[in-house]
């Protein structure tokens, strides 16, 4: 049965006490008016009209069931034109995940919520792999690559890694000139949080991959918590290049090692496929883009 169907028929009867206004209303005829009210009597099990070759009237149940009906089809309307309204105009809730590093990204995060005041921003801290499809996740930021035919993937500029220590660290300990010398001073690690790993520094000399045994005079599973402990003058650690580069200019920091550190970890932006083209999440994109950059494909 055409629930909506039915109840605007009722509705535009009760209004107007005549099925023939109500037909013209909707554009349909009188008797497909009459024929969806008696369904609808039918499916209540009550009488809604008191019917004469003259008029219709309203009983006393079909005055009770009219109040109901006519907020039921307003806040439809209301309901209809918020959908229409979120197509054009980036609204709602937006659910975005991000690693611990994304944290650093909060003054741009911040000028986004200023833009678009009418989004309401979500954001979920962790380097867990979320499921962004069964969490309900509108954009996801993740560091690597994956490949999901559900997902839209936009990669970004990426980011480089420096050693770095503090001036009254390194004047105390010495300068490490080679990557060798790092075994006799006190290594900053971070572990991550989902696997227990050490995270391996991706050190070269000579073009080739070295793997030493470095001390673990400090470990962490955030980055922060190392950088605080570096600024401090504990230890040396490794940092994105993007969250040490005003500690460097300003000589709270100062990087070691510069040639023989290697890498460069990529970055990007996923969606889901089917909700791309809502406006909510393509002001996300655009703007992080604009911020961030866009990388190779």
């Amino acid at each position: 049965m055409d629930y909506f169907g039915a109840l605007g028929a009722f509705v535009h009867a009760a209004e107007t006490r005549s099925f023939t206004e109500a037909g013209r209303r909707l554009g349909t005829s009188s008797s497909a008016v009459g024929k969806a009210v008696v369904r609808l009597e039918e499916e209540l099990g009550v009488r809604l009209f008191h019917r004469s070759t003259r008029a219709i009237t309203l009983t006393a149940e079909g005055q009770l069931f009219q109040d109901r009906c006519q907020k039921i089809l307003a806040d439809f309307d209301v309901a209809r034109a918020e959908l229409v309204q979120a197509k054009v105009v980036p609204q709602g809730k937006l659910r975005v995940a991000l690693p611990q590093l994304g944290s650093h990204l909060m003054p741009y995060l911040v000028e986004f919520q200023l833009r678009y005041p009418q989004i309401e921003l979500e954001l979920d801290f962790s380097d867990r792999l979320v499921n962004v499809i069964d969490e309900g996740f509108d954009a996801v930021l993740r560091i690597g690559m994956i490949n999901d035919s559900r997902l839209t993937i936009r990669q970004l500029t990426g980011y480089k890694h420096r050693l770095v220590a503090s001036p009254d660290y390194l004047s105390r300990n010495g300068m490490p000139l080679a990557p060798d010398d790092l075994k006799s001073h006190a290594c900053l690690r971070y572990r991550f949080p989902t696997s227990g790993k050490l995270d391996v520094w991706p050190l070269v000399e000579n073009g080739v991959s070295l793997h030493p045994e470095l001390p673990q005079s400090a470990i962490a599973n955030t980055i922060d918590s190392l950088f605080a402990m570096a600024e401090a003058g504990i230890g040396i650690a490794l940092l994105p290049d993007f969250m040490v580069e005003n500690s460097i200019s300003s000589g709270s920091l100062q990087s070691v090692l510069n040639d023989n550190i290697h890498d460069h970890r990529k970055v990007c932006i996923l969606w889901p496929s089917s909700r791309q083209q809502l406006p909510k999440i393509k002001a996300f994109i655009d703007f992080i883009v604009s911020r961030l950059g866009s990388g190779k494909s």
